[in-house]
């Protein structure tokens, strides 16, 4: 009964420093909450300029943002599009850069 103890607690103690080990040690997804706040206004501000920009179509392109670089995804109806969504995206305050992975239809 005392071994059955013993060895109950070493496998306890043992599956906590794997559990521990396991644990991420690489940076969150975004370094600070006002990073993030910062992105999502990023984002939200290129979703409002393809809005408005009259030959985009909103529903078309997803825009992701991390530490100000900007993502554009999804599928157009021609390269002007791919261009255009790319310049508008650009001329959103904030924004440090545009990685453009949108296809054509």
């Amino acid at each position: 009964m005392k071994n059955l103890k013993i060895a109950s607690t070493l496998i306890a103690a043992l599956m906590m420093s794997t559990i521990v080990g396991c644990a991420s040690t690489t940076e969150s997804k975004h370094a600070t909450p006002g990073q993030y706040i910062d992105d999502v206004a990023i984002t939200t501000g290129v979703k409002a300029a393809i809005l408005n920009a009259p030959t985009l179509k909103v529903s078309e392109i997803n825009v992701e943002t991390y530490k100000g670089v900007v993502q554009l995804s999804g599928f157009v109806s021609s390269a002007e599009n791919i261009a255009t969504a790319s310049s508008v995206a650009r001329s959103v305050n904030g924004v440090k850069s545009v990685k453009n992975d949108l296809r054509l239809k």
